[in-house]
């Protein structure tokens, strides 16, 4: 989950142009810091119209880089500050700054330390419809694209100028999770496609009840965002409307049934690569097909069996008496029914025995054929929906413990551990 990711010991450059977005380079800066993060921040002379630098001097306890503060006696100046940093986020970035940054123009100190600046930059567009929409404001992010510069795409909304088009700055959190890619990526998963199922089933009873599990999906949030941060291409099927996940593909289903063809399709998909684009972070110039062994992660708590015969409407207690049998039949074994020619599969495992826990994963890992089984011991009903967790990953030569800590860290342990099963 976002509000979970650590970066600590990572240095992150926000530069600040003179939009009414400015307010929202606040709430980034913030998360940054939250995540551990040591943030540094340069303004332009519009951006002090809107902010003042002391504010963002209050959020990141560090000087900011002005007219006023550059100094060549230590690393505030715009040379000094980009050697500093391991990202630069533009955020807002407007339409002047675009256009001017496209075409190498550097008349203030943020465009100056962009122009020095040798690392991945990122930059969040805000400005009037008409303005970010304009060929040349569209060229300049196409010219962008080519070097060093992503762009994470503005909102429709109501804009500041009362009209209601496309121009918004993305939200911090959304700003805050593209970066995590430039951050945190890992070769291994980067470009990788990876399936992810989270939640708990839901099987219709009729219009107004199902059965279910206790579930929270929190673990399976926390691997899609760890995945994505690694830079794997994810898809996330899951039962539920996600909470705090980055913009991955999202597929919603209900029930066992639903899942099973869904995950299927999305394997099929899967297998198909990923088709890379001449821009960032590539070095070639003609559209590139990335074919790495895809994986499946089956987090998901699938309900073991659903109602034989859900009915339409709503059932009356009147109609069914003091006692109500209800019939039930097995739901199809998903890992089991699945084509998984050519995906490597993490199967999740939730046992309450001890004794009896690893000997269950391993008869999972066997008969199942899956490669690994991250094990989870249970206490009772409310071990679900915890923030943290402890796991154990086995494999058919391999056990990993993996200590008790927030889900996203144990996420990124277990990709980290995968990566050692090649």
């Amino acid at each position: 989950m976002l509000s979970q990711v650590r970066l600590d010991g990572k240095k992150v450059l926000l530069g600040v142009s003179g939009s009414i977005a400015a307010y929202k380079a606040c709430e980034v800066a913030r998360l940054f810091v939250k995540a551990g993060a040591e943030v540094r921040t340069v303004m332009t002379p519009s951006a002090q119209k809107f902010l003042s630098p002391l504010t963002f001097e209050a959020l990141t306890s560090q000087p900011v880089l002005t007219e006023n503060s550059e100094t060549w006696s230590g690393e505030l100046n715009h040379i000094g500050i980009g050697e500093w940093a391991d990202l630069f986020v533009i955020a807002p970035a407007t339409a002047n700054t675009l256009n001017k940054l496209a075409s190498g123009i550097a008349d203030n100190l943020l465009l100056q330390s962009a122009l020095a600046f040798d690392g991945p930059i990122l930059v969040a567009p805000a400005a009037n419809t008409r303005m970010v929409e304009h060929p040349i404001t569209q060229a300049s992010l196409k010219r962008l694209a080519l070097g060093r510069v992503e762009s994470v795409e503005p909102q429709v909304k109501r804009l500041a100028c009362n009209s209601v088009g496309n121009g918004a700055m993305a939200e911090p959190d959304t700003i805050f999770a593209h970066s995590l890619k430039h951050l945190l990526r890992r070769p291994y998963w980067e470009h990788r496609r990876v399936v992810v199922t989270g939640g708990g089933t839901v099987e219709k009873i009729d219009e107004v009840r199902y059965l279910s599990n206790f579930s929270s999906g929190k673990m399976a949030e926390a691997l899609v965002t760890a995945l994505w941060s690694a830079g794997a291409d994810v898809c996330y099927v899951c039962t539920y409307e996600p909470r705090e996940i980055p913009p991955v593909h999202v597929i919603r289903v209900e029930s066992a049934t639903e899942m099973l063809e869904y995950t299927q399709d999305a394997l099929r998909v899967a297998k198909k690569g990923v088709l890379l684009k001449p821009g960032f972070h590539t070095d070639f110039d003609q559209p590139k097909l990335v074919q790495k062994t895809p994986w499946l992660f089956m987090a998901a708590a699938v309900s073991d069996y659903r109602p034989a015969h859900p009915q339409s409407g709503k059932l009356k207690k009147e109609a069914l008496g003091e006692r109500w049998c209800l019939e039930l039949e097995q739901n199809p074994d998903i890992l089991m029914s699945l084509d998984r020619d050519g995906i490597r599969t993490l199967a999740f495992k939730a046992e309450m025995d001890p004794q009896k826990a690893q000997e269950a994963a391993m008869v999972l890992l066997a008969r199942k054929r899956v490669d690994a089984v991250a094990l989870n011991l249970l206490q009772n009903s409310s071990s679900f929906g915890s923030d943290d967790n402890a796991v154990t990953l086995l494999g058919p030569d391999t056990r990993i413990e993996i200590a008790r800590a927030s889900k996203t860290e144990i996420a990124f342990s277990l990709l980290e551990a995968l990566e050692t099963l090649e």
